[in-house]
């Protein structure tokens, strides 16, 4: 039985519709991601999964229970690691554990075994009595995520897990999380990393203004969306360049700044053309999923 199922969700506020239609289903032991800019519906979606928000229409079934109907019940069995951390600074980490394990009906003896793992799980061991007070963002977004373990859920629902975090902290949680994907466990993931994505996600879906706009495979979605190459060129020229020369060699050019994306199948001629503009500079890559999700969402700002 698939751990989340959502068909033909529609959510509107004022007026406006903030999701449009969606549907998808996580297969059991996958990480599928959420992709979309600011405004496009992801945290809307999450919150009508988990019964928290209710939808205008579409059907719900999370971890086989219907949703909003039996939101309650199903909550019991999934982990949550919000978007920004919710612990509560009054408690050391080992109490925030017991606490948020009692909403959960365990009984204290039930959850203290388990704390000792779950805090050496997230790279915690021996902070068992430290206040919450005293912990760097990357403990606290670790205990979080420890914290959303603590009930041995079916299914994570990650709203952002690395956001503000150095690169350290991010590389562990990455480390963390495909553990448990090794474990069986399934989890839906919300980033603005593509990089975070293409390690973590088995498939995911983009969505803009509330629609899904792509759903696959990371690698499969940039072979289907976008040239095999990227050159980026750089340079107070760059723009003037790209206008005039770079659709010689390009299939698809795009300006953004000082910065002209060329996007082609082959690069050399490309490439040795550049070799006589010694005033730009150029950054040679492989498409990426950063690419496909710009082209199907622009690079305009979103607030």
């Amino acid at each position: 039985m698939s751990p989340l199922i959502v068909s033909a969700l529609r959510k509107s506020y004022d007026g406006r519709e903030v999701v449009a239609g969606l549907t998808f289903e996580l297969q059991r032991g996958e990480c599928y991601g959420l992709l979309g800019p600011n405004g496009a519906g992801k945290t809307t979606t999450l919150r009508c999964c988990l019964g928290l928000t209710a939808p205008d229409s579409g059907d719900i079934k999370l971890v086989g229970e219907p949703v909003p109907a039996r939101a309650r019940e199903a909550r019991m069995k999934i982990g949550v690691v919000p978007q920004f951390d919710n612990l509560d600074p009054d408690f050391t980490a080992a109490e925030n554990l017991i606490v948020y394990g009692r909403y959960f009906g365990m009984a204290d003896a039930a959850i203290r075994p388990k704390i000792a793992d779950l805090l050496d799980f997230a790279g915690l061991a021996g902070k068992e009595d430290a206040n919450i007070r005293t912990l760097s963002g990357g403990m606290k977004r670790r205990l979080t995520l420890a914290r959303a373990l603590v009930n041995d859920p079916e299914l994570l629902l990650l709203d952002e897990p690395t956001t503000g975090l150095d690169p350290q902290a991010r590389h562990l949680i990455w480390e963390r999380l495909k553990r448990l994907l090794a474990q069986g466990k399934t989890i839906l993931l919300t980033t603005h990393f593509m990089d975070e994505a293409e390690r973590l996600c088995q498939r995911l879906a983009i969505i803009d203004a509330g629609k899904m706009v792509a759903e696959g495979a990371p690698r499969q979605l940039i072979q289907q969306h976008i040239e095999a190459q990227v050159v980026e060129v750089y340079g107070e020229d760059a723009p003037g360049w790209a206008e005039r020369e770079a659709h010689a060699f390009s299939r698809r050019v795009e300006v953004s700044g000082e910065t002209a994306f060329c996007y082609v199948e082959d690069a050399t001629p490309l490439l040795a053309h550049l070799a006589a503009w010694p005033a730009l500079r150029t950054l040679h890559r492989p498409a990426n999923l950063e690419d496909v999700f710009l082209k199907l969402t622009g690079r305009e700002l979103r607030d």
